[in-house]
């Protein structure tokens, strides 16, 4: 396995989040350790994403692992997924599957499509797809100030 940073994703119930992020998101699930029935928060998912890369899913299985469900929807982080193309389609199918779109479909200045939904406990999923090279100078005068990148020309 050759993913240097694998997202750790808690739900309340990790099982229907998986079925859940397979038919709205494109995610495959790739690894299924079921809890003991006495402890489903001990189970452990694993599932690629629709472009590559992997998240592992899990329950609360500590004071410290939550859901966003359990805090207000509060989130700490976010997920940033890429799509290999057809962007809008794959919002259009989020949103039937019950996600929240929080930003719709906008071109950015980095030259991505993204938006932006929350899934059924609150978790907040950015998806992209590139749709055109951008150099940082052209970045840069898109948004009127400096960008600092090792690896953007």
């Amino acid at each position: 396995m050759t993913d240097a940073i694998i997202p750790a994703i808690t739900y309340r119930d990790p099982r229907a989040a998986t079925r859940w992020l397979a038919e709205a998101f494109g995610f495959q699930l790739t690894m299924a350790i079921e809890g003991p029935p006495e402890q489903p928060a001990a189970s452990h998912y694993e599932m690629a994403g629709p472009a590559g890369g992997r998240i592992m899913i899990g329950g609360e299985w500590s004071t410290r692992t939550v859901s966003p469900a359990g805090v207000r929807g509060v989130n700490t982080q976010s997920v940033h997924v890429r799509v290999p193309g057809g962007l809008d389609e794959h919002c259009a199918i989020a949103r039937e599957k019950g996600a929240e779109i929080v930003a719709e479909p906008a071109d950015q200045f980095f030259g991505d499509r993204t938006y932006r939904a929350l899934d059924p406990e609150g978790h907040c999923w950015t998806f992209a797809a590139h749709i055109r090279d951008v150099s940082r100078a052209e970045a840069e005068q898109l948004i009127g100030m400096p960008i600092a990148a090792r690896d953007w020309e």
